[in-house]
């Protein structure tokens, strides 16, 4: 479903999206309830690699570095 914050995320991370996947998860299906219930006041959240990076908004800063480590790493 649209929702503004998880909308301007996705554009702000556009520029990106040739450097990692974006997969997105309704926390409102049932299977997915889990996360509903732990970060119904917390959306849209952000994981790099199985771990937690920002909440709310993106960081630019802290997305960047996140992500050229993980890019390091891989290689």
């Amino acid at each position: 479903k649209p929702h503004p914050l998880c909308d301007e995320a996705k554009e702000v991370l556009e520029p990106y999206k040739r450097r990692f996947i974006l997969q997105e998860v309704d926390i409102t299906l049932l299977e997915n309830s889990a996360w509903y219930d732990k970060y119904k006041y917390d959306i849209p959240l952000f994981h790099l690699n199985g771990k937690f990076l920002m909440k709310h908004q993106v960081d630019i800063p802290k997305f960047e570095d996140r992500l050229r480590k993980s890019e390091l790493r891989s290689e």
